[in-house]
């Protein structure tokens, strides 16, 4: 199958963040298609990283554009923050943290 927005777990992840790093009325215009190319690695199955995974799809694809943006935004962009540091301890780094100037 062919990708044109990108495809991978981190690849798609980064793409995704891209995006939330615009202003909230910018942010979601063409984000969900980076959705369809996010793959779950098998080795994150059954764990937190999969049910952030999930919400995170969920939260991108169900926003309805000029609706709640910037509530939404803010949203996606702290299960994101989740999402990476769940991936941190799972590769093992104990002490991840997104820090406190963002």
């Amino acid at each position: 199958m062919n990708y044109p927005f990108g495809h991978g777990f981190v690849t798609s992840i980064t793409l995704i963040c891209r995006h939330f790093a615009l202003p909230p009325e910018q942010a979601w215009f063409g984000a969900g298609d980076h959705v369809e190319g996010l793959v779950l690695p098998e080795k994150f199955k059954g764990t937190e990283i999969e049910e952030l995974t999930t919400l995170l799809k969920k939260k991108v694809i169900w926003h309805q554009p000029g609706t709640m943006d910037k509530e939404d935004a803010r949203d996606v962009i702290l299960t994101l923050n989740r999402l990476v540091i769940a991936i941190d301890h799972e590769l093992g780094i104990s002490d991840a943290s997104i820090g406190e100037f963002r």
